[in-house]
């Protein structure tokens, strides 16, 4: 059986991670900021966007580019470059960057709903997700509920790059979610309501949505 993630939550991996210096990211993230935008919020709306971002997540998936447990040819030659400790850093400096909206920034998020009609669908996993199916509310792990180890908030990430990912985990070209949480998940879901929760985040409605 494939393993999925060389990453284990140990004390260890949290010391490490505790420990980054923003200043030093700071410096590093230089080699980042043409994709996902100098101040973390990418122009390109199939990029991901940074700023925010949690740093057991962030760490993870560099840890998860370097070993290969998650393919992207650029993604995977840059993280070989960034050591355990540079991570850390980048980590540190990137949950550090504020999320609010900045006239000088050249940020695609966020976007209008292609399909507004598709808002309930989308409340409704995010909120309840699905009990006969399976699908837990996404609003459990990505928040604004609760939160897990390694689970990348949702709130401000463009649309595109969210259904790009819940397609790939859904036919398999990503891999690394721990426990094949995410692969579950995104198989059960429709084009429809892949798209649909993909739009309504992408569209910052996300933080919005706790009960209804």
């Amino acid at each position: 059986m494939r393993i999925p993630s060389n990453v284990a939550w140990t004390g260890e991996t949290l010391e490490i991670i505790s420990r980054g210096d923003a200043f030093r990211g700071l410096l590093l993230a230089r080699r980042c900021n043409h994709c996902h935008g100098e101040e973390g919020f990418s122009a390109v709306p199939g990029f991901p966007n940074l700023a925010g971002e949690d740093r057991l997540s962030f760490w993870k998936q560099m840890q998860d580019f370097r070993s290969g447990k998650r393919t992207s040819p650029v993604m995977q030659s840059i993280a070989e470059g960034f050591s355990a400790r540079d991570a850390a850093d980048l980590a540190a400096y990137f949950a550090m960057l504020p999320t609010a909206s900045d006239a000088l920034d050249k940020r695609s998020f966020p976007q209008a709903m292609t399909d507004p009609s598709h808002a309930s669908m989308a409340i409704r996993l995010i909120v309840f997700g699905d009990g006969p199916r399976g699908i837990p509310p996404c609003q459990s792990c990505h928040g604004p509920v609760s939160y897990v180890h390694g689970a990348p908030p949702l709130a401000t990430q463009n649309g595109d790059y969210l259904e790009q990912q819940l397609e790939h985990f859904s036919n398999g070209s990503r891999a690394n979610d721990i426990n094949v949480r995410m692969r579950s998940i995104a198989r059960q879901l429709t084009a429809e309501e892949k798209a649909a929760v993909s739009e309504y985040y992408g569209a910052g409605l996300g933080p919005g949505v706790t009960s209804r």
